[in-house]
């Protein structure tokens, strides 16, 4: 089983991503598992100009960036891994630029202009192979807002429907600040459930490397909310000044300052 991460952070190896990449790929290795990172900040990549010569008879899926940059690499690399993790922060209620830039050199890899019919019914145009093989999308943010991320989500999951690609993990890990980005060593103190949350990430990985998937119940673990709320809270938080509150007892708890994700 080989496991690709692409972590999009902007931040590279020293954000939250990567350290969330990690506590995945310690169960997954763990397991049995070959884990490869493809930090996307230390790449040169170019934006698609949509010039359409990949399309043309003399160039024929053949980027006028082949060769002058990183991106043909990283296909080849998702092109040899059975699961594909994709890993990126919220950044402006989306993936990351990075990210985006990234998949837009999609373009060359494809026949534009043969369409196919979806396993979901949906019309669509040639992919590679490796278009349609299973990833696990990792997302993580600072605010604690189930809206946050929700963009993000529902990208993942069109491209999941248009790719025929199963989505075998969903991990959204909120709160990035406030469990102090992986740096914090007062962090579980603030947060108790913290040693859960980063429990069943290892459990992630290593159900990845033995079954392929991640089970619900452990990205429920996962992706829980780590911030302590009183039990009417659930319902109370939608009142300007219960959310008020709740910021000034933010900005008292949250010691760690850089937003580091």
């Amino acid at each position: 089983m080989k496991i690709l991460a692409i972590n999009s952070s902007h931040r590279g190896d020293k954000g939250y991503t990567r350290f969330l990449i990690d506590k995945l790929f310690k169960g997954a290795s763990a397991s049995g598992a070959d884990c490869e990172v493809v930090t996307l900040a230390d790449l040169k990549i170019n934006r698609c100009l949509s010039c359409g010569t990949c399309n043309t008879k003399d160039h024929w899926r053949k980027c006028v960036y082949d060769g002058k940059d990183d991106v043909r690499s990283v296909f080849d690399k998702m092109a040899e891994a059975d699961i594909i993790v994709f890993a990126t922060p919220v950044y402006i209620f989306n993936m990351t630029g990075l990210l985006k830039t990234f998949l837009d050199r999609m373009y060359v890899t494809g026949d534009a202009f043969a369409l196919k019919l979806t396993k979901s019914g949906l019309l669509f145009h040639d992919i590679p192979d490796w278009g349609s093989k299973p990833f696990v999308a990792l997302i993580c943010c600072d605010n604690v807002e189930k809206e946050t991320p929700k963009n993000v989500i529902s990208w993942f999951r069109t491209w999941s429907k248009f790719n025929d690609a199963p989505m075998v993990g969903l991990l959204v890990r909120n709160a990035g600040r406030f469990s102090g980005q992986g740096k914090d060593p007062e962090a579980a103190k603030r947060a108790p459930k913290l040693g859960e949350v980063y429990q069943a990430f290892e459990t992630a990985g290593h159900e990845l490397a033995v079954s392929g998937r991640i089970r619900k119940s452990t990205q429920k673990k996962a992706s829980q909310n780590i911030v302590p709320v009183p039990p009417l809270f659930h319902i109370l938080k939608h009142l300007r000044p219960v959310k008020r509150k709740m910021v000034e007892k933010a900005r008292q708890m949250s010691s760690y300052k850089e937003g580091d994700v």
